[in-house]
């Protein structure tokens, strides 16, 4: 394009949408599978088909996509592969509700016309996710997407099935699961949300069978005790050491149960006394396997009381039975007291039920020897966790790992393939449909109903999604992928399930470097949710501020371990900066034509080019460098710091106004080298920015003329021209800045206008007087001087406000320019109304009852107003001491 004006204001609604279709039509983010280039891939943490885009997911694209599009630069064969999870549990669900507004039922619909419909769901619903990804504008190559159920991803999870089985690494088995009553299910220990409920402790009496007395055990669900088969103390409690090996009657239901010791037992909880009930809870389940005590069972999979609780319970939800086994054990003298109690209870983390402890025959991974392996490579290094803090919490899980209950009891998701002979009770695990048994012959084969845990397959997904099991160029090219990008709420879930399977079937890690970022949170640090009513919704975010102020705020704050205090203010904060950008390019392209070629020449500009681009081109060198490092160190915030810094301060407030006199002079010459040097350090600019805002940076780079490349997505990183690096020179312009700057501060404090010419003088001596002199043009432009002299035994001019800059003093008249009175009682108001202020928020931080009760965010906003005051109080005194010196 090229030469073109561009808009006076910035608006990325349209822009945004054009160059998405413009990347995606040139194939910009298709790596280049054949070429001989370093590789790097990322694999994308699958986000539900029943998503939505949340802070969470914006945070973890954005980091990515930097990540991709920086690479690409580097000259990195970039593959970022796109993808979702089918999410087992959350989108039978969602189709279940559907149907339920229907007044029908998985059930009534029956198993194949079930699971049709839930395609059917995905294909009208399921892309909501992707084109939300899209829009933030993420680098994926789309033409390799994946889904955890598509037809290669299948064949990759029945085969590490079926393989893991044949290695005696996949077995079933009656075990004590979570046990989810509403969604009918087997839920993982990590899907099992604990949340702080206020529920009660009851002490109860079990008399001993010889009738010599009693024990109290104290429990917080009496409705289990009716399934009680032991009772268990400290061996070394003296309390109940004479006990042990006796017998207790359990009340209501008067069965005899032994008293077996165990170290387990905590003496200082409760009584010491422990109840036993196998089938409903995890530890008394190990306790009872350990002593051989009885597994009886008395709530079913509903979450109601069966026949084995007894007639007076049988049919009871469990937390009706709860009352009225409290009532009868009161009523029957049983009950000793009630206490109570906050404490922790597991809910299943699609529908919020209460889980139960529910003991069941399930498909299980010895998870041991794999979890051994996935230690090990974090040991040896061969995978590293940012930040390292994460590391110990990634090995503490592993190192108290329970094997992995894989089957769940719903109907979308991968079915598991193991099939029962009817006729001799056979069965056989394979990698296609059997027939018939092997054994006897039969064609009477019944699959199994469950399905896989979801993670299963989401654990395959480094290596399933290159096209394993078949050996591809993708895999062979792309695994071990460079960096998984995440969050710590799925350290376990995904990210350790992960290591295990790609060093057991791939012998190698999936991925060399694990990113974990932090959360985001609202204005005050607290997380956001839906109840709290603090969500704030990155969609509506991006329509009001533009994709890049929303990404440029995510990355500035993405400090590595520290999580993201987010607000609409920090957004449209950066909005500014994206405009700045607009407005400095707008300025610049207006002297660089197309008519006319423009040269950059970097060694003339180093020779005799001036000290402007000598300083420009030298800070752009260290800028280049620190941004490199940042990014590779997963520094994203410091790389968007010194962006800000650059570009805001250096490049608009200082560099463009400084060359404004070259740009209109009449020197071509000067003016040529200028405009060379506008354009390239713009350019760079924009390439270096491109990574986080890459929208707007398009947009511009696409007006810039004689650009040989039209794609910004595709531009190598600037290369380096150390010859540009004049540390000298970033000495004297910070000289340079230093006078401006004063003389900047004594106008605004004493109110001058900027269309008020001043004179300055400079007591300066030597090679710094030199210098002033060889830039009094520059200085007299930028301060908006009337004259300057600089001299080594110069007579300080009466009435005039001074400063002093390395050593020199300055000095600027102003006696005839302000009306002194006038401007002392102003001040004087001024410092009364903030005195009032001071007081306020002093007495108000002095009064302990605020300070304690107050939310810690309040607290905090009026100790910032207080600092805000003291200082504000230091200048006007200040200000005002200089004043008065000047009657």
């Amino acid at each position: 394009m090229g030469a073109q004006e561009l808009p006076k204001g910035y608006d990325p609604k349209g822009v945004e949408e054009k160059w998405l279709e413009f990347w995606e039509e040139n194939k910009s983010f298709s790596p280049d599978v054949d070429k001989v280039k370093k590789p790097y891939a990322i694999v994308i943490p699958p986000p539900n088909v029943t998503g939505t885009l949340h802070m969470g997911h914006a945070l973890n694209l954005t980091l990515q996509d930097i990540l991709c599009r920086f690479h690409r630069q580097l000259g990195y064969d970039v593959l970022w592969v796109p993808g979702t999870d089918h999410a087992g549990i959350a989108t039978q669900n969602v189709v279940e509700r559907a149907l339920a507004a229907e007044g029908k039922t998985r059930q009534s619909l029956g198993r194949e016309k079930f699971i049709e419909r839930v395609w059917e769901w995905k294909e009208e619903y399921g892309n909501k996710i992707l084109n939300q990804i899209r829009r933030i504008g993420a680098s994926v190559d789309w033409s390799r997407l994946r889904f955890t159920m598509d037809e290669g991803l299948s064949r990759a999870v029945r085969e590490v099935f079926v393989r893991l089985y044949e290695e005696g690494l996949i077995y079933q088995g009656d075990y004590i699961i979570n046990w989810c009553p509403r969604c009918h299910t087997a839920l993982a220990d990590l899907e099992v949300e604990h949340e702080e409920a206020l529920g009660a402790l009851y002490h109860i009496k079990y008399p001993l069978a010889d009738g010599q007395g009693e024990v109290i055990v104290a429990t917080t669900r009496p409705e289990t005790m009716l399934g009680d088969t032991g009772v268990a103390v400290h061996p070394e409690d003296e309390r109940y050491s004479h006990l042990i090996g006796k017998e207790v009657i359990l009340p209501l239901v008067q069965r005899k149960i032994p008293i077996i010791a165990d170290s387990y037992v905590d003496r200082e909880f409760g009584t010491g006394c422990l109840k036993i009930t196998p089938a409903h809870d995890m530890n008394d389940f190990e306790l009872g396997k350990k002593h051989n005590l009885d597994v009886i069972q008395v709530i079913d999979d509903e979450g109601r009381m069966n026949e084995q609780a007894g007639p007076e319970f049988a049919g009871l939800d469990r937390f009706e039975c709860r009352k009225k086994v409290v009532q009868m054990l009161e009523e029957q003298g049983f009950l000793v007291k009630k206490e109570d109690l906050q404490h922790s209870v597991g809910h299943c983390y699609r529908c919020r039920a209460v889980i139960e402890p529910y003991v069941s025959r399930q498909w299980f991974v010895k998870i041991g020897p794999l979890a051994k392996e996935a230690r090990q490579a974090v040991v040896d290094s061969r995978t590293k966790i940012f930040p390292d803090h994460w590391t110990k919490t990634y090995f503490e899980w592993l190192d108290n790992i329970r094997d992995w209950c894989i089957s769940r009891q719903i109907w979308w998701g991968h079915r598991i393939p193991a099939w029962t002979c009817e006729d001799c009770g056979h069965l056989i695990v394979a990698r296609e449909d059997p027939t018939a048994c092997p054994e006897c012959k039969s064609d009477k084969l019944s699959q199994d109903e469950d399905v896989l845990d979801t993670w299963f397959s989401s654990a395959l997904w480094p290596f399933s999604t290159l096209g394993w099991p078949d050996q591809t160029e993708e895999l062979k090219k792309f695994y071990p992928t460079s960096v998984l990008v995440t969050g710590f709420d799925i350290l376990f879930f995904w990210v350790a399930r992960m290591m295990m399977m790609g060093l057991h079937f791939m012998k190698d890690v999936p991925f060399r470097h694990v990113y974990i970022h932090a959360l985001v949170r609202d204005a005050q640090g607290q997380k956001m949710s839906k109840s709290k009513g603090n969500v704030i919704d990155p969609l509506l975010m991006m329509d009001k501020f533009g994709t890049d102020a929303f990404r440029f705020t995510l990355t500035a704050f993405a400090a590595m371990g520290r999580d993201i205090k987010m607000s609409e203010e920090r957004i449209e904060g950066y909005r500014h900066f994206i405009n700045k950008i607009w407005n400095a390019a707008r300025f610049a392209l207006m002297h660089l034509t197309e008519e006319e070629k423009i040269e950059f020449e970097p060694a003339k500009i180093s020779e005799s080019g001036g000290l402007t681009h000598q300083w420009i081109l030298h800070r752009l060198e260290e800028v280049k460098e620190e941004v490199r490092k940042a990014l590779e160190a997963y520094r994203f915030n410091d790389a968007a710091g010194v962006l800000y810094q650059f570009v805001w301060h250096e490049f608009c407030d200082w560099y463009l106004e400084m060359i404004k006199p070259e740009l209109y002079g009449q020197d071509e010459e000067v003016k040529s080298l200028a405009r060379g040097c506008l354009k390239q350090v713009l350019s760079e600019i924009l390439v270096l920015l491109h990574p986080i805002i890459p929208f707007v940076t398009q947009e511009v780079w696409s007006y810039i003329p004689g650009q040989e490349n039209p794609n910004l997505a595709r531009e190598p990183f600037p290369e380096s021209r150390p010859e540009c690096l004049q540390p000298d020179v970033v000495e004297r312009m910070e000289f340079l800045q230093q006078v401006v700057v004063s003389v900047r501060n004594i106008r605004s404090e004493l109110g001058i206008g900027p269309s008020q010419k001043l004179k300055l003088y400079v007591r300066v001596e030597g090679e710094d007087r030199d210098f002033l002199l060889g830039q009094k043009s520059l200085i007299m432009h930028l301060a908006r001087l009337e004259s300057m002299q600089a001299e080594p035994d110069l007579t300080p001019p009466p009435g005039a406000a001074s400063n002093v800059v390395k050593g020199h003093e300055l000095y600027v008249p102003v006696k005839d320019l302000v009306d002194i009175e006038s401007e002392l009682a102003r001040l004087d108001k001024e410092l009364k109304k903030i005195n009032k202020e001071l007081e306020f928020v002093s007495r108000k931080l002095s009064n302990e009852g605020f300070v304690n009760k107050a939310p810690a965010h309040v607290v905090d906003k009026e100790k910032r107003k207080l600092n805000e005051f003291e200082e504000k109080k230091v200048k006007l005194e200040k200000l005002r001491e200089r004043l008065a010196g000047l009657k």
